[in-house]
């Protein structure tokens, strides 16, 4: 009956936009998408990610997401660690993972410290 997953939503503080774009579209290279209609004037930024989309979502009583995560597919290991580094040059804190035995991966934080996995395919 459920034939996938369409989007994942993040939350982020009111005024994040510019930030969401800077990460999102800048640092992990994600195409920017526009918000239909009367959802726009709520805020936040939607980008496409392979064939979902990730929805950044303005929430005013804003809390991040420490355990909740996306899983982002990296295709291959070495774009993984170029990944990785231009993350950690921006400033974002890189955390390997090898607790899944054969899966090359790392988490990060988004701009507001939302909890994000990268792992190689």
């Amino acid at each position: 009956m459920i034939a996938g997953i369409d989007h994942v939503q993040l939350a982020a503080p009111p005024g994040c936009e510019e930030e969401a774009r800077r990460f999102f579209g800048g640092l992990l290279g994600l195409e920017e998408l526009p918000k239909p209609g009367e959802i726009a004037a709520r805020g936040g930024v939607w980008f496409q990610c392979g064939p979902q989309q990730l929805h950044v979502g303005v929430e005013d009583a804003f809390a991040p997401a420490r355990k909740a995560h996306p899983g982002f597919a990296v295709d291959g290991g070495e774009r993984l660690d170029a990944l990785a580094a231009r993350l950690a040059a921006a400033g974002a804190t890189v955390a390997w993972n090898d607790d899944i035995a054969g899966s090359a991966r790392f988490h990060a934080e988004d701009p507001w410290g939302n909890r994000l996995e990268f792992r190689a395919v």
